[in-house]
C-alpha cells in the first residue's frame, strides 16, 4: 500500500504554489445573473449525494433545462424514472449535502453548485416538469449554499467535446450484465434497450 497523506500539513506541502486568488473570490452564494443563462443552458448534471452507506453520484438529464430555477437560491430537479435504485434519494432523506456539477455541450466550463436539499413530491411542483402527460415521481429542492465555475483545464485535458468515443471498443450495458450472468444474453438486451427506454423516457 502507498503511504497515505494523513494530515492538512503534509497535503499543502505536495501544492506548494498559492492558491490562485480568483478561485476563491470567484464563489457566489446564489445564481448572478450570468449562472441564470449557463444553467438554463445545460440539459446534464451530475448529482452527488452522502449517506450512512457512503457517497453516491448520478447522471441527471432532460430535454429541456435539467434544473428549473426557482429563485437565486433555489434549483428544482426532478426524478424522472431511471432504475428505481434510489440511492441518490435515500441519501438526501437521511443527509441532505448535495452537489451539482453541470454541463453544456462545447462548453470546457463546468459549473458546480455545492447546497442542502429536501425531496418532495408536492403535486403542483412535479406537474411543472410534466412532460408528454408524465409528471416526475419527486422532485429535489436543493438550496444553494455556494456556486462557481471550474477550472476548464479538465474537459480540456481529456478533449471531452472533441474526441471520436464511437471509435473506441467499449464494453456495452449488456456485457456489463454477461459479467455477473454468464447465461444472460446481452447482445438482445443492447438491441431491445433504445426501444425500452423510449417508452419510460419520461
Amino acid at each position: 500500500m502507498p503511504t497515505a497523506i494523513n494530515s492538512i500539513e503534509a497535503l499543502e506541502a505536495q501544492y506548494p504554489a498559492a492558491t490562485n486568488p480568483k478561485a476563491l473570490t470567484k464563489v457566489h452564494a446564489q445564481i448572478t445573473p450570468a449562472y441564470h443563462r449557463w444553467i438554463s443552458a445545460s440539459r446534464f448534471c451530475v448529482l452527488t449525494t452522502v449517506g450512512p452507506e457512503g457517497t453516491d453520484g448520478s447522471p441527471r438529464g432532460d430535454a429541456d433545462p435539467v434544473v428549473q430555477i426557482a429563485n437565486a437560491k433555489t434549483l428544482l430537479l426532478p426524478d424522472w424514472r431511471g432504475n428505481n435504485r434510489l440511492d441518490s434519494l435515500r441519501n438526501i432523506v437521511r443527509d441532505g449535502r448535495v452537489s451539482l456539477m453541470f454541463m453544456v455541450p462545447g462548453s470546457n466550463n463546468v459549473v458546480r453548485v455545492n447546497g442542502t436539499a429536501i425531496l418532495t413530491a408536492d403535486e403542483a411542483l412535479c406537474q411543472r416538469f410534466n412532460q408528454k402527460g408524465r409528471n416526475p415521481a419527486t422532485v429535489i429542492v436543493v438550496t444553494i449554499t455556494e456556486l462557481y465555475f471550474q477550472c476548464a483545464k479538465a474537459v480540456m485535458r481529456s478533449a471531452l467535446w472533441t474526441s471520436d468515443d464511437e471509435s473506441i471498443d467499449l464494453p456495452s450495458a449488456g456485457d456489463f450484465l454477461k459479467e455477473v450472468d454468464e447465461a444472460f444474453d446481452g447482445k438482445a438486451y443492447d438491441d431491445e434497450y433504445p426501444a425500452y427506454a423510449d417508452k419510460f423516457m419520461w
